[in-house]
């Protein structure tokens, strides 16, 4: 019995979940007032997300004695995270929507910010803008730099703009004036046109969705809004009816970019928050399993995509550069995220052969309709799931996704797609599978860290998703690492991460400023702002019971440079006590430890500034109680480990006691999640339930 199940809270407790819904498995974590918790999974469903949300909940409360009933109704918050707004900008599944720009530059999207990947690729197709030309629409008008009205609003053309985009069934609405963020008033005049002329067709303000100087991103990140409010609309409202009709009362909080939440109302004042939504969690538990640890690198493979962020001295790394799609070709919002780095390499990855005859894995994927062979659920398709079944590192009668694997399959997939036209073994093709996607993944680490001026070899690895456990030993060989830590909760980790995650925001002013020639007025009125918008914030969530964190911040640069530094100050500028001063330090260290020199004597330019608006939520989790005693093994079976056959002892995780070890070859199984222990490694249990795999010769 377990420590949740011995401590069952009783009719009147109160609970909190936490769901990750992915490409392939919906994964939950609840917790309950008495600090207990239970994690579980089931497959995504796509036509009504609540399916799988609730068959998840259910497993997961089951699996401790609770009622999933009774858990769904007595929730006080939930912490929703998904990956559908992605995925609808990167597959195009967005709404119809229509831009209007100021006149004359109606190629900002299509121009983007200019860079290519390969300079010498002659061939590479120009990537089409976000939102077509022919819905672009000029409008006249013209403000200057210094907020001064050159060209006033032609609103009759406007009007004449408006009813065509009636005529040509537009679903939503981005606006973006040059230099809006200076002066608001065409950008403001033009959403009341459209609230007049197309009321209910929602509408996104460049100004609000991203306050910056720079054109394109702010362009972008309306564009982008604009396109998924009806989407998200539709599918979060969708899930909150089908919460309410469960007779669930409490808030409901969604998982940002930011590594945050917020309520589902400001979300969907703002959906492009959602971007890359679910990723950003994991990384605050690689933050929690290792706060003393130099550098972190975090790896979350589920059964869609293998995710890897970075955390440093305990704290996330975050970026404005987070690309949807490939870099310089793909959409760019500017808006802050946490650095996550994504490629198509999860559990069920598919294993083709190319034109040349050449093995390759990803990145299209089976998902969850239908899923990998293995799943029984009509996949013809081999995966890397059906690789490690047939290796024997899945256990086809254990699995807990709520179905029973089916080994005959997946050899038959294998054998019809990858082994009989290569001329291989079963066995030999599924190794291949298996060292191909872990080759793809070491590289999406390196090139993520490296990229940072992080060095993986000295970094630790934390593995966790579902299928993260599988393959970390083998990752870790490739990066020349000697300890990966396996966290408890790695099977659900994304989930895990938000029931830590704060409530939180950013608010920028773009008024540019200049150490050298400091204006005070202007940056009194800009902080001042700040303030105003931070106190109003907080204000919402003073029930939370913690105070609200507030963390000041510029981006800056130095003249001439074209790309802009953010950099964190220590507390609220002191505009008239040298903040001047105090900036350009800060500035400097931060170019130093970015790009190993700076200039003291310089100037710096200040395009942004910022302040982080945090309340942290209180953890209500206890930290998971390890077993007692030796660990239990409950078979032996015959995996393949390098192409080598080893009779492979499988260990039941939750058995095993602080301290104890595990000598490789060997498998243990989780709830959520199978850890791999190949022959050249060893297991061992720390008083926190943590896994921690280590290699015999370090």
């Amino acid at each position: 019995m377990t420590e949740a199940q011995t401590n069952s809270p009783g009719r009147d407790a109160r609970y909190r979940i936490a769901v990750d819904t992915g490409g392939t498995f919906t994964d939950v974590v609840l917790g309950s007032d008495s600090g207990d918790m239970a994690v579980g999974k089931a497959l995504t469903t796509y036509d009504r997300v609540f399916t799988g949300f609730e068959a998840a909940v259910r497993r997961a409360a089951e699996s401790v004695g609770w009622s999933g009933d009774e858990v769904l109704r007595d929730a006080d918050v939930i912490v929703y995270g998904t990956t559908h707004a992605t995925n609808a900008v990167l597959t195009g599944k967005i709404a119809k929507t229509a831009l209007l720009v100021t006149e004359g530059f109606a190629d900002t999207l299509l121009l983007r910010e200019g860079g290519r990947r390969d300079a010498f690729d002659s061939k590479a197709a120009y990537p089409g803008p976000y939102i077509p030309r022919r819905l672009t629409h000029e409008i006249r008008e013209r403000i200057n730099s210094e907020g001064e009205v050159l060209v006033p609003l032609d609103e009759e053309q406007v009007r004449s703009a408006l009813k065509t985009l009636v005529d040509e069934g537009v679903e939503a609405i981005a606006v973006s004036f040059l230099w809006s963020i200076m002066n608001d008033a065409h950008e403001g005049r033009l959403a009341e046109l459209i609230e007049e002329i197309l009321p209910g067709v929602p509408y996104t303000l460049s100004h609000q969705a991203n306050p910056t100087i720079r054109e394109y991103r702010r362009s972008s990140a309306a564009s982008i809004d604009a396109s998924l409010k009806p989407l998200m609309a539709d599918h979060l409202g969708n899930l909150r009816s089908d919460l309410v009709k469960y007779g669930f009362t409490g808030d409901l909080l969604v998982v940002t970019s930011e590594g945050a939440v917020l309520d589902v109302a400001d979300v969907l004042d703002r959906p492009v928050l959602l971007l890359n939504s679910g990723p950003s969690m994991a990384p605050l538990v690689g933050a929690a399993a290792a706060p003393d640890r130099e550098t972190v690198v975090v790896c979350d493979m589920g059964g869609t995509t293998f995710d890897v962020s970075l955390v440093e001295s305990g704290v996330v790394r975050h970026t404005r550069e987070a690309w949807l799609g490939e870099p310089f070709v793909g959409h760019l919002t500017g808006l802050s995220s946490v650095a996550v780095s994504s490629i198509g390499a999860g559990g069920g990855s598919i294993a083709w052969i190319d034109g040349g005859g050449l093995l390759r894995v990803g990145p299209q994927s089976a998902r969850s309709t239908p899923g990998p062979a293995a799943y029984g659920r009509g996949g013809e398709e081999p995966t890397v799931t059906d690789a490690c079944v047939v290796l024997g590192y899945l256990d086809a009668s254990g699995f807990e996704g709520g179905f029973t694997l089916d080994r005959d399959a997946a050899v038959r997939a294998i054998e019809s797609r990858i082994a009989g036209p290569l001329g291989m073994t079963v066995e030999q093709a599924a190794q291949a599978i298996l060292d191909v996607s872990v080759n793809h993944m070491a590289t999406a680490i390196r090139q993520a860290s490296l990229e940072q001026g992080v060095d993986p070899r000295g970094a630790l690895i934390v593995a966790g998703g579902g299928a993260g456990a599988m393959v970390a030993a083998a990752i870790g060989v490739l990066l020349e690492a000697d300890t990966v830590l396996i966290p408890t909760t790695a099977g659900v980790l994304a989930a895990y991460g938000a029931h830590r995650a704060p409530i939180a925001t950013e608010f920028l002013s773009p008024l540019h400023n200049d150490t050298h020639a400091f204006d005070a007025e202007s940056a009194t009125r800009a902080v001042e702002e700040l303030k105003v918008k931070a106190a109003e914030f907080a204000a919402r969530f003073d029930g939370v019971g913690t105070a609200a964190e507030l963390t000041y911040f510029v981006d800056a640069r130095y003249p001439g440079q074209a790309w802009d530094l953010r950099v964190h100050l220590d507390e609220v500028p002191n505009i008239r006590g040298g903040a001047a001063d105090v900036i350009a330090r800060a500035f400097h260290a931060e170019h130093d430890r970015r790009n190993g020199t700076h200039d003291a004597q310089s100037r710096v330019e200040i395009i942004t500034w910022g302040v982080r608006v945090e309340v942290p939520r209180p953890e209500q989790l206890k930290d998971a109680v390890a077993g007692s005693g030796s660990p239990e093994s409950h078979r032996t079976d015959p995996m393949t480990f390098g192409g080598a056959s080893f009779d492979t002892t499988r260990f039941r995780g939750v058995t095993l006691g602080p301290g104890g070890k595990i000598a490789g070859p060997a498998v243990i199984d989780q709830p959520t999640t199978t850890i791999v222990v190949p022959p050249e490694w060893d297991a061992t249990l720390d008083d926190r339930s943590n896994i921690y795999l280590t290699r015999k010769e370090a």
